[in-house]
């Protein structure tokens, strides 16, 4: 935990101290979730078109990969990644509808049961985001494969609802935000918040998300050999895809 106390507190031109911080999230997590929202991003926009194919299908196993990840840290990470703390947020939704009975015209509670609503839905959007990444997946990969068309439907299906859960996330961060009048996004990026008292996340691990970001990127290196035409739809690409035929004809 960060300690504020400066030995020259108080002394006339010393620096004013930094305010406290505490450890909330720690690297890796802060990793698995930029590499999650930039594969699903990327997944996203290059749906549509064929010539991203390739990359779209990568996209889509990096994004399973990285789940893997997420289910196996969740055993010795922080508590916060705890499958528990998972499952706690899924069913505050239930717990909520619950508080309702009873509340009648009692103005203060209906008010405070009100401003539980942005925080539940942060907190099931996550939970759908990573409990849909499974079913996207495995449909991508059945398409891939030449499934049934109407797979493909399911498929897009699936990535319309992942969109429309990170738009939720998104939303209720921001409202949150104003509400709280913080900056909530921001523990994402530094892994920490302001205020005393201890760290969430003991430990930052900094290796493992260095060797997370190392294990996705060694993915794309070896998708990009592996494929005909590498990843992006090029002209060097083109040249790849025309000796890939001429030497399969030969």
């Amino acid at each position: 935990m960060t300690t504020t106390t400066s030995p020259h507190a108080g002394q006339p031109g010393a620096l004013p101290a930094a305010p406290a911080t505490r450890r909330t999230i720690d690297a890796p997590t802060r990793m698995f979730h930029w590499l999650l929202a930039l594969s699903f991003l990327g997944a996203y926009v290059t749906a549509e078109a064929e010539r991203w194919r390739a990359l779209h299908v990568s996209l889509g196993y990096a994004m399973a990969g990285l789940l893997a990840f997420r289910l196996i840290y969740a055993f010795f990470g922080p508590p916060t990644l705890r499958l528990s703390a998972l499952g706690a947020r899924a069913m505050a939704p239930v717990r909520w509808l619950r508080g309702l009975r009873g509340l009648r015209g009692d103005v203060t509670a209906w008010a405070a049961q009100a401003r539980q609503v942005s925080p539940l839905v942060l907190g099931l959007s996550m939970v759908l985001l990573l409990g849909l990444i499974v079913p996207l997946a495995a449909s991508g990969i059945v398409v891939f494969h030449d499934g049934p068309e109407w797979m493909e439907e399911v498929h897009e299906f699936l990535g319309n609802a992942m969109l429309l859960a990170v738009a939720a996330h998104l939303a209720a961060l921001l409202v949150e935000s104003l509400r709280r009048r913080r900056n909530l996004a921001q523990p994402m990026l530094t892994g920490r918040i302001e205020g005393r008292g201890p760290d969430l996340a003991k430990h930052n691990r900094a290796w493992l998300a260095v060797a997370l970001l190392a294990a996705v990127f060694a993915w794309f290196a070896w998708e990009w050999q592996a494929a005909p035409n590498g990843l992006l739809p090029t002209d060097a690409g083109r040249a790849r895809i025309e000796r890939h035929h001429h030497d399969h004809d030969d």
